[in-house]
């Protein structure tokens, strides 16, 4: 596996990776991409089973950068199609409208508790005026945002559920982040006066979506990169070798086979604490543990293929409750109908869970059978009409923001800081819950940081 040394080695052939991989490309740079897994994607890939694709979870994609949206909708020429949102909660053996609105939570959970809501709501914005509150948990964020009573109908159990620890433990910049801008009171606002909610992520009702799968964009950004360059996949990397804080080389397995691969500039985009790992020599032991104490929530998705044209008409199904052990379905002919063939459809099961545990270890049969089952029990499908099904595990899925987090966090970017020629970017090699738009603008940002560098030293040269 001959390189040159000038060549630009990318660690991750996710969206973050192949993004920084097709803007060096473009740019005219030796590129090679390495990917661990015998697809690309990461978690924006789409899994082809048969005639049913799908992918793991549901993938949207919205923004509200002009430039990434131009950027994907170039990219994928046309092939974009515009979905509207449809997404209920179901909890308590009944549905209720996702983002919350107060009409149909007042007549799914009755009067007195809809005014109990309404009226903590209105008692913490008063607090809020009084005196700061200081907000360190999700549980901190929500209550101070939306009320105590809001919190423990419709936030407690769902959270916990996915993220497997106490809401008083995960830090409310979690929160902050991923429904930044939403309020009780932005949520009445859309309820009753056909506010669009555009400029809040959480509350965008149309969604742009491949017709193929969302892995499509992971996929034309690969195509881009070997036309001159290379993405190779099924191939482990195993050290990262480096000197006075350089980088000179990685060591990668493929096929048993062992190489060093050189390079000018280093992009990893794989699990941050992955990657510290893999340094040699090793860090020091204080930033060593430091990584240690940075978890991410494992993700295991069971697809059950369905002998019916369609199931439901939503695009997400949140199930917040303990009881059901699953936290999201969807289902992917809701977003393109060529992801199922004429009279047929299916289910895409997500569960949350850490690597090792109960539902980890389960075996795919008992796995797509307890699914099936569950499904039976909430009315969703009869056992007779599941034809096949799909398991697929994956490791360190989502960053988990543990209170306290960030000192360790600091710790080890302030180490990698001091590399001349490593760069971090993307979700999990940053630690940062990103959705689909900043994975592909933080791959983009590293590689034209290079590009400037490149243009500096080039013109310092002259």
């Amino acid at each position: 596996m001959a390189n040159s040394k000038k060549e630009i080695i990318i660690l991750g052939g996710g969206l973050t990776g192949l993004s920084a991989g097709c803007v060096l490309t473009k740019a005219g740079h030796d590129v090679r991409v390495l990917e661990s897994d015998s697809t690309v994607g990461g978690l924006s890939r789409t899994i082809t089973h048969g005639k049913f694709r799908f992918d793991l979870g549901g993938h949207r994609f919205f923004t509200k950068n002009k430039r990434i949206e131009h950027f994907v909708r170039a990219l994928m020429d046309g092939e974009l199609v515009s979905v509207l949102r449809k997404s209920k909660i179901y909890m308590r053996n009944k549905y209720f409208d996702y983002p919350l609105k107060p009409v149909n939570a007042m007549f799914g959970m009755g009067i007195s508790t809809t005014l109990k809501i309404i009226s903590d709501y209105g008692a913490h914005r008063v607090k809020r005026l009084i005196r700061k509150e200081n907000q360190v948990s999700l549980e901190d964020w929500v209550v101070s945002n939306f009320g105590r009573k809001m919190f423990d109908v419709y936030f407690k159990e769902y959270s916990e559920k996915v993220w497997g620890i106490e809401c008083s433990r995960i830090s409310s910049e979690w929160v902050a982040q991923r429904i930044k801008g939403l309020s009780l009171g932005v949520a009445i606002k859309n309820a009753f006066f056909k506010f669009s909610g555009k400029n809040v992520p959480t509350l965008a009702d149309r969604f742009l979506y491949p017709s193929l799968g969302i892995g499509q964009i992971a996929d034309r950004l690969k195509e881009i990169i070997d036309r001159s360059n290379q993405v190779v996949t099924s191939i482990s990397v195993k050290q990262i070798n480096h000197s006075d804080f350089r980088v000179k080389s990685i060591t990668a397995s493929n096929c048993n086979r062992t190489y060093d691969i050189e390079g000018s500039e280093f992009i990893s985009s794989i699990p941050l604490t992955t990657m510290v790992r893999m340094l040699h020599p090793k860090p020091p032991e204080d930033v060593i543990l430091a990584a240690s104490k940075l978890k991410y929530r494992d993700l295991v998705i069971v697809t059950l293929m369905i002998n019916r044209e369609r199931v439901t008409d939503q695009t997400w199904i949140y199930l917040p409750e303990q009881r059901i052990s699953f936290s999201r379905i969807h289902e992917p002919k809701n977003w393109s109908v060529q992801m199922a063939p004429e009279g047929k459809t299916h289910i895409v099961v997500e569960y949350f869970c850490s690597e090792g545990d109960e539902i980890w270890s389960a075996t795919d049969a008992k796995l797509s059978d307890s699914t099936a089952k569950n499904l039976e029990k909430m009315g969703f499908v009869k056992m007779n009409e599941v034809i096949d099904s799909v398991v697929i595990r994956v490791p360190k899925a989502y960053p988990l923001f543990e209170v306290g987090y960030e000192a360790y966090y600091n710790k080890v970017i302030d180490y990698l800081g001091r590399f001349k020629n490593l760069y971090i970017a993307g979700r999990g090699g940053m630690f940062k819950y990103y959705n689909m738009d900043h994975a592909i603008e933080s791959g983009i940002e590293v590689a034209e940081k290079i590009l400037k560098a490149d243009s500096y030293q080039l013109s310092a040269i002259s």
